[in-house]
């Protein structure tokens, strides 16, 4: 893997700031003031919103009290996506903080994963991560760490240690140098305009003659409408992490710097903004 630390840096300690608010509907014992945080980007809502569910239930009937959930501007936030991959796709194009409605009860069932507990975010986290392995080396990095090297992965994320955390995942971005790259890329893409969750496929880094793909080679065979439109004009922009990378960067350069700790490529496809 080449050594671009600060981006891996960069890319780790990105932070959205928000303000927490209780839906008007919710009956409180007196009035809940509304709590800041600054989000990880890379982390997921119930890993990172104790202290928000703290905040809140403090002035709630506690017979009011069941699953906590979150929306924006009417949309349910699936907590199984990165926070970073949320604020992409649903609100990057809008004023800072970001404003979240805190919801204890009505829980979207037909929207939304159930989350009780660390566990299932910790079981997912780690289904993502062997799923990458299996696209990027057969499964063979993954198989061969032990089982305290993925509790590494985990608590790295979970206690948002960049140390700890890539000194394990180091090994999980590497590649014996005559591959010149991954197996496959994992990646998944993200529409705005639809209600498709996202596209995933099978995608090589390198072309057959030899040279590296780009992003902009990934969304012309995965998702051509994303770069181009019927008039000539872009209607779309390609979001990683807050930032719109060139469609001339090399894909492999992409999935070795820009995954996210599940060590996939979330990339959100939104419209471009008019004014």
């Amino acid at each position: 893997m080449t050594d671009d630390k600060d981006v891996l840096r960069d890319v780790w300690f990105g932070r959205i700031p928000t303000c927490f608010t209780l839906y008007q509907d919710e009956i409180t014992e007196r009035e809940a003031e509304p709590y800041y945080l600054l989000l990880p980007r890379i982390s997921y809502l119930t890993l990172v919103t104790d202290k928000v569910k703290k905040h809140f239930q403090k002035v709630m009937r506690q017979e009011e009290v069941s699953e906590i959930w979150f929306e924006y501007e009417g949309t349910p936030l699936k907590w199984h996506y990165p926070i970073g991959l949320l604020f992409d796709l649903h609100a990057s194009n809008t004023a800072l903080p970001w404003s979240i409605t805190v919801h204890f009860k009505n829980f979207p069932e037909k929207d939304l994963l159930h989350c009780h507990s660390k566990d299932v975010i910790e079981a997912h986290f780690m289904a993502c991560i062997k799923e990458a392995d299996a696209l990027k080396h057969k499964s063979q990095v993954i198989n061969e760490m032990q089982k305290k090297d993925h509790k590494q992965l985990w608590m790295g994320l979970q206690n948002d240690k960049f140390e700890q955390f890539w000194a394990i995942n180091r090994k999980l971005m590497e590649y014996p140098p005559e591959d010149n790259g991954f197996r496959y890329i994992p990646f998944r893409i993200y529409q705005a305009t639809t209600e498709r969750p996202f596209i995933q496929k099978l995608f090589r880094p390198i072309a057959s003659g030899g040279q590296l793909h780009t992003l902009g080679d990934l969304l012309k065979d995965v998702c051509p409408s994303a770069i181009t439109s019927e008039d000539g004009e872009q209607k779309t922009q390609v979001m990683i992490h807050g930032i719109e990378p060139m469609l001339e960067t090399p894909i492999q350069w992409l999935s070795e710097h820009m995954s996210y700790p599940d060590n996939f490529l979330h990339i959100s496809i939104i419209p471009r903004p008019t004014d």
